[in-house]
């Protein structure tokens, strides 16, 4: 395999992802950041034995928006063309009472691989850089 025309070229490092929703309840909410580190080929993922948390969470959910990510960040590599050979890093994770729940999370991974992605290559032609109509951004205390 060529790693040279692998995903990432280089390492990608603190690629934030915020996924916010809130047009009603139930709202979504969920922030990661990660790390691309080319790799061997395929798609490795881990969590940071020093995950930064904002806000509170139990072992259980932390495990399950973790793979939620994990799962978004796979769904967003697989719609590349070429090969990919990356190793993605869980670094830290910002979590709402209320709004935070799985399927934000596997949102939020597809956004962390366009983020990545426009890291590389600036962003794709007819992306918003600002968030859409009903969107917010909360911020952090």
């Amino acid at each position: 395999m060529n790693h040279e025309a692998a995903f990432p070229a280089h390492p990608l490092r603190d690629v934030r992802a915020l996924y916010v929703r809130q047009a009603g309840c139930p709202s979504d909410f969920a922030d990661i950041t990660v790390d691309f580190e080319p790799w061997e080929e395929g798609i490795a993922f881990e969590v940071h034995s020093e995950l930064r948390l904002r806000g509170s969470v139990g072992p259980d959910e932390l495990a399950e928006y973790s793979t939620a990510a994990a799962d978004g960040i796979r769904d967003g590599l697989s719609a590349l063309d070429g090969p990919v050979a990356v190793a993605v890093v869980l670094r830290a994770m910002g979590v709402h009472d209320v709004d935070s729940h799985a399927r934000a999370f596997r949102h939020a991974g597809r956004v962390a691989v366009r983020n990545a992605l426009a890291l590389l290559n600036g962003p794709q032609p007819g992306t918003r850089l600002r968030a859409a109509p009903g969107y917010r951004t909360i911020r952090e205390e």
